[in-house]
């Protein structure tokens, strides 16, 4: 008998699977990030990382922080539900090391 996926399993893959959003949640476990930082760490074009950032933010998985300064500062870093990804980044990292 075959088994059902779970919905929440697909819908977690849904996210995670997404090209660059690992690598983006992998970079702010570090902590706080800007933008530019992210981009040139990651390798990524602006307008994805923007809409990956957006994207993650709607999930509460990452959080935009703006300070008004000159010029304005914008940060993003993981939320408590962001930072619930670590020992999954982990693993995923173990297992890259030992199979990839």
């Amino acid at each position: 008998m075959e088994k059902a996926i779970c919905a929440k399993f697909e819908s977690a893959f849904q996210v995670l699977g997404k090209r660059w959003t690992g690598l983006i949640v992998n970079q702010l476990m570090n902590g706080p990030k800007r933008f530019n930082e992210l981009e040139n760490e990651i390798k990524i074009s602006g307008r994805v990382l923007s809409l990956r950032l957006k994207e993650l933010e709607s999930l509460d998985i990452v959080s935009r922080s703006v300070y008004p300064e000159m010029p304005v500062r914008i940060e993003y870093t993981l939320t408590k539900k962001g930072y619930a990804l670590k020992p999954i980044m982990e693993e995923i990292s173990k297992w890259g090391d030992s199979w990839v």
